[in-house]
């Protein structure tokens, strides 16, 4: 009876496996990303049921019905309470829908046998449990669980199988524990694609997230997150785009969804063509399937790869979406004068230091009533570190124009709730950048509309070898833009990484002030 129904299942595998799935000769493939709202029940037990059967519905959709890939995000599923054991596929690759013995939790089974079930790839974010006596070349002491804690990704193929599990390197506020030394998350598809994979505040470092890019020449990656926008540079979509047009590799971000919060944002994104479908969401959030076919990078040149026009957006306003602000008060900056003339030129450095920036901004005319109300600007340059108290910070080099409600600079990184009428015809910004071991330097855009970025089509970029192991970056909006927030040449330079271990019984490591902070109980977030 056994084999029987075994030689059943695997010609049902092999007659949806011909119908849907793609192949390594296909130009694209077909994918899908999950904005998911966390349950909000009383028990952690009910939680999980929640989110779960959230995912299988999800998975069960007609929308899904023809994808390759799904990815689910950060932090929406179980919790420490409901943590569990996942296989080692470096070692054997197990399937836990075939786990008769209950080493692995209830919910990890459902899940592999879903991914066998509609048989397609499926990532999912997890708190992770394991054993401290099966690591024991690692001298830091153990919790009196004896239990290491993990921000953990899962992958599972079609077949239901771990093909590939990450554990997040760079924690933040978040009570789980790091590995000794950092992992790296990538898998091989039967779609001829291999996917990096990493985990929200990971983006913002050299290892594992930029390092796959630099050093192992991956083209497609899946980003799982709880990211909390934060004014003006860091909001999700925003970031998004400008770390895949950047490296010019495709990214599936999947976002959690709680804009009360400021946790949102989306997408699938293919490198220099932008953003394919992408949202930032309002109000309580949703659970919800965003599909897109992804070009492949293997079988396209650059002159084969046509722009991409991103689906519309509904507006959003300041009481749907709580946004974080950045520390301006650190930048070197000068406000712009809008009722004199119509345009500037100007050149500003930070501090006493040699870089340097130069803007060039044309706006239209404004038409202001009496004690109406519009956006400040000023133009900004930073050199250093984002927060020198953080445990963990990154290093930027930042020429920026950035819009404030009032003329102080702790008015800037603030969103009016309604329309204003500043309207730029060209925001052009110039910077001579210095080359090192590992830096990414990215157009960073956002609009008030609809906390979106500029679209790719709408600016223009350029990178120029200079005199010195230095690069000439001019970055040019080149499209009529009215409520722009944000226009800026960010570069991160990772050299400057601080990766701080930590184990046992509450182990923390403390990031920068801004994202993927786990704040769970007091944001009824805790899963």
């Amino acid at each position: 009876m056994l084999i029987k129904s075994t030689v059943i299942f695997g010609l049902a595998l092999l007659i949806r496996l011909s119908i849907q799935a793609s192949v390594p000769s296909d130009s694209h493939y077909n994918a899908g990303v999950v904005e998911f709202r966390s349950a909000s029940a009383l028990t952690s037990a009910g939680r999980l049921n929640d989110n779960l059967q959230g995912y299988l519905d999800i998975l069960a959709q007609q929308e899904a019905e023809n994808l390759d890939i799904v990815i689910f995000p950060e932090s929406t599923l179980n919790s420490n309470d409901q943590s569990t054991f996942v296989p080692d596929p470096t070692k054997l690759l197990v399937a836990p829908c075939d786990d008769v013995e209950n080493v692995y939790h209830d919910f990890l089974k459902q899940l592999s046998c879903a991914a066998r079930k509609y048989a397609r790839y499926l990532v999912i974010n997890l708190t992770e449990k394991e054993l401290c006596s099966s690591v024991p070349d690692d001298p830091r002491p153990c919790a009196s669980s004896g239990l290491n804690i993990y921000n953990t990704n899962v992958v599972f193929d079609r077949l239901g199988q771990v093909i590939s599990r990450y554990r997040k390197v760079h924690l933040y506020g978040e009570n789980k524990n790091s590995t000794l030394l950092p992992e790296y998350g990538w898998f091989d598809t039967d779609f001829g694609v291999r996917f990096g994979h990493f985990i929200c505040f990971d983006i913002l470092f050299y290892t594992p997230a930029q390092e796959m890019v630099d050093k192992y020449g991956i083209k497609d990656f899946i980003f799982n997150t709880m990211w909390f926008s934060q004014l003006p540079f860091l909001t999700a979509v925003q970031v998004h785009q400008a770390w895949s047009y950047a490296n010019d590799v495709n990214f599936l971000a999947a976002g959690s969804s709680n804009p009360s919060v400021g946790s949102t944002g989306s997408g699938i994104y293919n490198g220099r063509n932008g953003i394919i479908v992408a949202t930032m969401n309002t109000g309580l959030g949703e659970r919800k399937l965003y599909t897109a076919k992804v070009p492949k990078y293997e079988t396209q040149t650059r002159r084969q790869r046509r722009s991409i026009v991103p689906k519309p957006t509904i507006r959003l306003s300041k009481p749907d979406i709580f946004l974080k602000r950045d520390y301006l008060q650190s930048y070197e900056s000068v406000l712009v004068d809008l009722k004199q003339g119509t345009q500037l030129q100007k050149d500003l450095c930070f501090a006493n230091t040699s870089f340097c920036c130069s803007f060039d901004l044309k706006w239209q005319p404004l038409a202001l009533q009496e004690n109406s109300v519009h956006y400040i600007y000023r133009l900004g340059v930073y050199d250093g570190l984002r927060n020198e108290v953080a445990a963990e910070t990154n290093f930027l080099k930042n020429c920026a124009v950035f819009s404030c409600i009032g003329e102080d600079i702790m008015d800037c990184g603030k969103i009016f709730d309604f329309d204003t009428d500043v309207v730029f015809e060209n925001v052009t910004i110039t910077g001579t950048f210095p080359k090192a071991n590992g830096y990414l330097l990215m157009p960073n855009s956002l609009k008030a509309a609809d906390v979106m970025p500029v679209s790719v089509g709408q600016f223009e970029w350029s990178e120029v070898a200079a005199k010195s192991n230095q690069i000439q970056v001019r970055y040019s909006l080149n499209t009529t833009t009215s409520n722009l927030l944000a226009f800026s040449i960010y570069g991160n330079y990772y050299d400057n990484d601080v990766h701080v271990e930590s184990k046992g019984d509450g182990a923390m490591s403390i990031g920068i002030s801004v994202l993927c902070v786990v704040v769970a109980a007091l944001l009824n977030l805790v899963l």
